[in-house]
């Protein structure tokens, strides 16, 4: 397709793209400076994180803030590899109930018929307006009421009802013809077999998605720690590292922003090896 003797979006590079390479370039740019100042503030030593005036980039690389952290570490009472081993637990865990809950929910509201499924969407749209800090009271006296004070499931039950993991999932079964169903259930399959075998492999992009949003919200939670946990064995590497500065000065600083790296990088690494399927669940989900 041609427009006044250009064509539209060329396979192959053409002259005419050039602003939209700068335009990209210059986007890009600004979304990679939060990470690469994580990453340079990480590595600047105790003195140069108070030089005045402050510099974005690290002038002189030092390991001075994770062997301050490591010693810190290895000073506590609880040691370092039980905050982290409780942080893979609750949240290898949640990603998994997570996805499994709200994609079994999905398939129910999108392609089963039943009274009031339209209502219990709307309500789960609904709650995609609240911010946790609005659900913090209420959320607490459930997980108190269910006796769950001083046990991981009050990290990982808020989760697995995640409302946008819901809308997501449904979203993404809404495209999936409803032919192809039918033809199943004529075949003799349950509806447990058309879930994992039909619905399963066809909405991998939006678990994958799911599952890196839940491990995110898991992973970064330190609140739930100070909030619901008395007991120091069971708390999360997200709270002590988030405690850390408070505790050591003038080090403080340091230790804080090697544990921000140490916090962040998990997270990278998952986009990283998730971001196309993240691209194809905004696609096909019906979010512009």
């Amino acid at each position: 397709m041609t427009f006044q003797g250009r064509r539209i979006n060329p396979t192959k590079f053409h002259p005419s793209q050039i602003k939209f390479y700068l335009i990209l370039i210059l986007i890009s740019i600004l979304m990679l400076l939060p990470m690469l100042y994580i990453f340079s503030h990480a590595f600047k030593s105790v003195n140069e994180l108070y030089n005045w005036p402050p510099r974005f980039f690290v002038r002189r690389p030092s390991m001075e803030n994770f062997q301050n952290l490591l010693r810190v570490t290895s000073e506590t009472r609880i040691p370092f590899s039980r905050y982290l081993l409780n942080s893979i637990f609750v949240s290898i865990s949640g990603v998994g109930l997570t996805i499994l809950v709200t994609s079994l929910s999905a398939y129910g509201l999108s392609k089963l018929k039943f009274r009031g499924r339209i209502l219990l969407f709307e309500i789960n749209t609904l709650a995609l307006m609240f911010v946790p800090v609005a659900v913090a009271i209420p959320r607490y006296f459930i997980i108190a009421r269910l006796g769950l004070i001083e046990n991981f499931l009050a990290h990982i039950l808020p989760v697995i009802t995640l409302p946008v993991a819901l809308f997501l999932i449904k979203q993404f079964i809404d495209q999936i013809p409803n032919e192809l169903i039918e033809s199943a259930k004529i075949d003799g399959a349950s509806e447990m077999q058309i879930y994992s075998k039909i619905i399963l492999p066809l909405i991998k992009p939006a678990l994958a998605t799911v599952g890196m949003l839940s491990f995110q919200i898991i992973w970064n939670d330190s609140a739930t720690s100070a909030t619901y946990f008395d007991d120091e064995s069971l708390r999360t590497l997200s709270y002590f590292l988030a405690n850390l500065v408070n505790r050591q000065e003038p080090q403080g600083q340091g230790i804080a922003a090697a544990g921000a790296l140490l916090m962040f990088v998990p997270n990278l690494i998952l986009f990283i090896i998730l971001q196309s399927k993240v691209i194809n669940t905004m696609a096909y989900s019906g979010i512009k």
